[in-house]
């Protein structure tokens, strides 16, 4: 199964329809390909059609919305598993900033 990507612009908002699994090697592709297609747009991925998921994957999903993308379509395990992802990765900067 590949990830297959849709594209489509409205106003201010650049729509990506994702099909298939999201795999962690497929990431610094993926990155690259969002921020070439968009630089002045705001990102929303659309995940209906999102069927498997890594924890890479995840991780990258929970670090792009921090940073201002919007999840649509959003199945509630991907959507759970981000927010544990999320609460993880604030512990392990908490942690570091601890001596």
């Amino acid at each position: 199964m590949t990830l297959r990507i849709q594209k489509a612009m409205e106003s201010e908002l650049a729509i990506f329809k994702l099909a298939g699994r999201i795999r962690g090697d497929q990431l610094p592709a993926l990155r690259e390909f969002l921020k070439s297609q968009a630089p002045d747009h705001i990102v929303v991925l659309d995940l209906k059609e999102v069927k498997l998921v890594d924890r890479d994957a995840v991780r990258f999903l929970a670090r792009i919305e921090a940073q201002g993308a919007k999840l649509k379509n959003c199945s509630a395990f991907i959507r759970e598993w981000i927010l544990q992802e999320r609460n993880g990765m604030q512990r392990n900067t908490a942690e570091d900033t601890e001596f």
